[in-house]
């Protein structure tokens, strides 16, 4: 098991508070990894054991407590005195009416309280009724670049250290902690991704959202990833169909994107205003979960590369917990504006500076904006690396290997 101190340097401030802890993020990211560390946290802290309950829904032995009551009764049968006890439970989407169990779970016992689940309605189901104000989000994501290189170190015997040809594959096999236990040839993290992909669409998206033309979803799922880096909004999409000869409700298309959502198969991600400072309702863009999605079901699409960088770097600003939009500055797009608390990161993304053109093209949004907040172009340049009006030009894997 590698260890990921990220997420849990963000969970141990939370121990022993009242506030639940709620691990959200798509199959396979890692939130049961991350669940057992913090148990192993809590067993250095000296807690007992005993005092660990720790129930993973996907498990066949909990196959039979899929009932809020059901689960309710079993934690009931082990918690033996008033003391404190630790309560960890993995993929709780699995049991139903389960915010039921965990509101009188607080309400009943002497407990700290650890959930994940790999549907970010969680949040917005009865649990934001049932606990307003007593909860903590944590978003589990794939790996990034920084963890893929720790995961390379424990599983290579060579000395492992940012170089083109590790930032290559990282690229071309994307974040998923399963396909990095071992120096799996490309077809194999492939097939390991799709098998991934087959049952977050089946479990986290067909059979929780009810939808019966899945023929229908898998289009638009391959439309999203074919304009990976572009704007569109279900209009598109839409009409995108209607071209297409097959004529298709607009609602249909808007509730499987956010059914897609979800099960963080996509991102939306907002347009903003740089100069009105107001989020826009329109043409907003779409990012995978991980980019290995979209090889694993398209293949490796060489003419999609600069989306693919982009993806890469809205995630690795998710993980750092900035708010990511795209910015809108008259006629000029700027690829991210990132914010948290009183941080603020304008961003362009290309894939290499090698005409007059397209530095101007990269540079110029970002010369237009009047504030002193820091700027960037990220690129896969290995040589020109030359700052312009103190915009940092940064290659991609260093930019990722930040903080």
């Amino acid at each position: 098991m590698i260890n990921r101190p990220n997420y849990l340097q963000q969970l141990k401030p939370f121990i022993n508070t009242p506030l639940i802890k709620v691990m959200t993020g798509i199959r396979r990211s890692g939130k049961s990894t991350v669940m057992k560390l913090l148990q192993a946290e809590l067993l250095s802290q000296g807690i007992d054991a005993e005092k660990i309950i720790h129930i993973n829904f996907e498990s066949f032995a909990f196959s039979e407590y899929k009932t809020a009551g059901k689960l309710y009764a079993l934690v009931k049968e082990k918690i033996q005195t008033a003391e404190k006890y630790y309560l960890l439970l993995d993929e709780i989407q699995e049991v139903a009416e389960w915010e039921k169990a965990v509101n009188a779970f607080m309400v009943d016992f002497n407990l700290d309280l650890c959930i994940t689940g790999s549907n970010s309605h969680l949040l917005s189901s009865e649990l934001s009724t049932y606990l307003a104000g007593r909860y903590i989000e944590i978003p589990v994501f794939t790996l990034s670049y920084k963890e893929f290189l720790d995961f390379k170190a424990g599983y290579s015997q060579e000395n492992i250290e940012n170089s083109t040809a590790l930032f290559n594959e990282y690229l071309q096999k994307g974040g998923f902690p399963m396909v990095h236990t071992a120096d799996y040839p490309q077809e194999i993290t492939y097939k390991i991704v799709q098998d991934i992909y087959a049952s977050v669409i089946l479990r986290d998206t067909v059979q929780r959202h009810k939808i019966r033309d899945v023929e229908l979803l898998e289009r638009i799922v391959k439309y999203a990833f074919d304009n990976i880096g572009n704007t569109f909004s279900g209009k598109n999409v839409a009409d995108y169909f209607k071209s297409q000869q097959r004529k298709v409700d607009l609602n249909t298309v808007y509730n499987h994107l956010k059914a897609l959502e979800s099960a963080f198969i996509l991102h939306r991600v907002e347009r903003f205003d740089v100069k009105g400072k107001e989020i826009l309702k329109t043409q907003e863009k779409f990012y995978l979960g991980d980019v290995s999605l979209l090889y694993a079901t398209m293949g490796f699409r060489t003419g999609l590369i600069a989306g693919i960088l982009e993806n890469l770097v809205y995630l690795e600003l998710k993980r750092r917990g900035y708010q990511v939009y795209i910015g809108k500055l008259g006629t000029k797009e700027i690829d991210f504006v990132a914010q948290k608390q009183n941080e603020k990161l304008y961003i362009q993304v290309a894939y290499k500076l090698e005409s007059k053109q397209t530095v101007e093209r990269e540079f110029s949004p970002l010369q237009a904006i009047a504030d002193n907040h820091p700027k960037y172009v990220i690129t896969m340049d290995d040589f020109w690396q030359e700052n312009i009006d103190g915009i940092v030009h940064q290659h991609i894997g260093d930019f990722l290997l930040e903080n």
